[in-house]
């Protein structure tokens, strides 16, 4: 995630993504704001409406992994959620379904959406990236760049009230910072303007079951943060 686009190459993306005149940042701006900037700029474009929003893109060729991916993966859920759950990327089973977490890793998370009360209906699941990375390795800085606004606008429509990343890579991605997943843990978060919150990505679980009691942990404080703020909407209407 450290290697830097080169220029040009950025500056090519930068007008298929956002059109001409180029957009160029305040060089004394934050470059958090200048990303914020960026997403705006690109989400004037989309479409209000979710489900034409979802047909707009979903031939998206705006990176390399457009011509190798099985199927384009919007997400899967319900629009109106109040919690979105967002992984880094599809994996083998999900670009052949074009379904988010089908797996091995998708079943467990299902389990444990099902032990803090709630399923995958209730819920909207995504990823960072729509299509999924060649041997399923991190997404690339300028796979980002690109796929991104996607994310951004995806949450703009379904306004959850709490976000949960998924793993290392996802909370990094989204956060645009390097730390252990150890540290990201049982901190509180913003992104887009949503509380997140970070845990284990279900791989991980599957991988090394001595993550699973804190990652026990963690969901039974997302589903009393949940709850807390499902509550406090229908007090305040």
């Amino acid at each position: 995630m450290s290697a830097e686009v080169p220029k040009k190459q950025f500056l090519s993306q930068e007008m298929e993504l956002f059109g001409s005149p180029l957009y160029r940042p305040d060089p004394n701006q934050d470059s958090s704001a200048s990303v914020t900037s960026q997403s705006q700029h690109a989400e004037m474009a989309f479409a209000s409406d979710f489900t034409t929003f979802q047909h707009d893109i979903e031939n998206c060729q705006k990176c390399p992994l457009g011509k190798s991916r099985t199927h384009f993966v919007f997400g899967v859920g319900n629009p109106n959620a109040d919690l979105m759950l967002v992984g880094e990327a599809p994996g083998r089973d999900e670009d052949l379904q074009g379904i988010p977490f089908v797996g091995r890793a998708g079943q467990l998370l299902d389990k444990i959406l099902v032990a803090i009360n709630l399923s995958r209906d209730e819920v909207f699941i995504a990823n960072v990236l729509k299509c999924r990375p060649p041997n399923n390795r991190d997404p690339l800085p300028e796979e980002v760049e690109q796929c991104e606004p996607y994310l951004r606008h995806q949450i703009a429509l379904i306004k959850p009230k709490l976000i949960v990343a998924l793993g290392r890579v996802a909370a990094k991605t989204l956060l645009r910072m390097e730390d252990t997943l150890k540290n990201m843990r049982q901190k509180a978060f913003t992104y887009e303007g949503v509380d997140l919150r970070v845990t284990y990505h279900p791989a991980a679980l599957l991988r090394n079951s001595g993550f699973k009691p804190a990652a026990w942990e963690d969901f039974q404080q997302i589903r009393d943060l949940y709850q807390a703020k499902r509550k406090d909407a229908e007090v305040n209407g």
